[in-house]
Parts: C-alpha cells; structure tokens; sequence
C-alpha cells in the first residue's frame, strides 16, 4: 500500500523479518549444541476465537525460527488455583525455556496470580512484577514484548528519546506502563495519559514521542499531532485501524508506524528472541540478556 504523507514510516514488517532470521541462527546453534531445540510453552484458557488465532499464529512463528511449541490447552470454566498450579509446572519443568499465558485468561481468573507463576528467567513475554521491576531499574530481565519492540523500532529508525517529550496514552501493566519506564530509562521525559486525564489534547499536542495505546479507533485526531513528531500506534481494532488517525497524522509527524505493519510484528519477533535468550541462559551459555533500557 502506498501512501502520499510526509512522515516515514518505521515499517516493523522489515525490521523483524531481520530480527527472526538472527534469531533463527541463534536457535539452530543452540539446538546443534544442546541437542534440544528452545522451547516455548502457550497457555490458553476457554476457546475465545481471537485468542486461538493468535496462539495459533504464534505457534506457527515459533516452528518456522526452530523454536519447539509446547501447547497447553485448558477448559473455559478453569480457576485461578489450576491455572497456577499448570503454570508452576512448566515453571519448573527444565524442558521448557519460555512460558506465555494468552491474556485474558477469562472471567473469575485472577491473571496477576497465574503471570506470577511464571519463573523469572521463562517470562519471555515480560509479564511478571519482576520483568517490570527489571525495566523500571534497567536490571537484567525480559521486557514486555509490546514495549520491547517499541523501543527496537526507535533504535532502528535513530530516534533517540533522551531530552525528549514522551507522551504515552494508556497505563496497561504489559503495554503503557512498561513503555514509559523504557522511555525513562532512555532519559525522555514521561507523561501518562488516560481515562482520567484532564487536558489530554494540550498534552498530546506536546509530544515529541507519541505512544497510542487506548485500544479505541482513531482516537487520536491527526491535527493533534505535533508537527515533526515521531508516532507510534500500538493499537489494532476493528476494521484494522490503529488508534491513531493515520492520514492525518502522518502528515504532520516525521516517523509514524503504519497498522497493520507496525508494532505488531515487532512484538511476535521481540517474544521469539526472548525464548532463545532464556534457553541460552538457562543451560548456562550466557547471562539472563539485559532489556532494552540503556541507562547513563
């Protein structure tokens, strides 16, 4: 698809296809040298049809970079206290390097109990409170997926937030609030925004780095836009539109991720990496990876 805009676009369909490969390499050395392949468990609660398509897909993503796929499949009705104890056993199962509970886990379970049964070292996905005090101090750990190929997006495309006005739309625990930590340890200056701010457009006017990520269409008008802002879109509704305006933002900012396109792949290519790092370091060929942060 072309588009006639003045932004570039921070086209992550390319960024991690190059990703992959890399980490493709990586696992067929790990798995020459171990004689195992990283292995990656998913854990899915009920049927919900998103859910499936996207466990499916990850699944699939996993087999093509040589990443073994273990799938555990749970029944709709499941509660808290089995969802845990299944986790806990992956947790502790050697074979098992990376662990990822499809979110929302379903209705009456209480998802911060299940993401805390994920072993530090096997939570690829960076759910954990650990993962997020690891992005918050710039410790070893994993980052959140989502933020973390946010912050590989800005890096490939040289954007460097230090001194910068972030403004970051939406205060999810595995998306808006580790994003900004990311952005805070890069020496940006961070605002919140959500359902509670007053003033929003002010501060979105502002913004020399724009993070969308409400999960409502279009919600961020183009005109809002800071002209030669950089824009990243982290939403996907339906229709396959982004929270933000693309058109009409793209023609004021200077860098603005396309939907579908965007985010989204990097976030897939980001978790992939994550599992090989966490089989290396757990049969002791390197340390648990640093995030993405760089402090200094």
């Amino acid at each position: 698809m072309i588009f006639s805009t003045q932004a570039r676009l921070m086209d992550g369909t390319a960024l991690a296809r190059e990703l992959t490969a890399r980490t493709t390499a990586s696992a067929a050395a790990f798995t020459r040298r171990t004689g195992t392949a990283p292995c990656l468990a998913t854990v899915l609660v009920g049927e919900d049809p998103a859910s499936v398509t996207y466990v499916k897909m990850k699944r699939r993503r996993c087999e093509r970079a040589g990443i073994r796929s273990r799938h555990v499949a749970l029944p709709a009705g499941t509660g808290t206290a089995e969802l845990v104890d299944t986790i806990a056993g992956l947790s502790a199962d050697p074979r098992v390097h990376g662990i990822l509970l499809q979110h929302p886990a379903g209705p009456g379970i209480d998802e911060r109990a299940a993401f805390e049964a994920i072993a530090p070292g096997k939570d690829v996905d960076g759910v954990t409170m650990n993962s997020f005090a690891a992005m918050s101090f710039g410790l070893p750990g994993f980052v959140s997926c989502t933020p973390g190929g946010i912050m590989r997006l800005l890096d490939h495309y040289g954007v460097n937030p230090a001194g910068r006005h972030a403004v970051v739309l939406g205060r999810s625990a595995i998306l808006g609030k580790p994003t900004g930590m990311l952005l805070l340890a890069r020496d940006a200056t961070v605002t919140y925004c959500h359902s509670r701010t007053t003033g929003l457009d002010a501060l979105i006017r502002d913004a020399d780095i724009l993070v969308a990520a409400v999960g409502r269409p279009r919600f961020v008008r183009g005109d809002l836009v800071k002209p030669g802002a950089v824009v990243v879109d982290a939403g996907y509704n339906s229709g396959t539109v982004g929270d933000v305006d693309f058109e009409g933002a793209a023609a004021r900012a200077s860098l603005i991720t396309p939907v579908p396109g965007g985010v989204g792949p990097m976030t897939i290519a980001t978790l992939l990496a994550q599992t090989v790092e966490a089989a290396a370091a757990q049969h002791g060929s390197t340390a648990v990876p640093p995030t993405t942060i760089k402090n200094g």
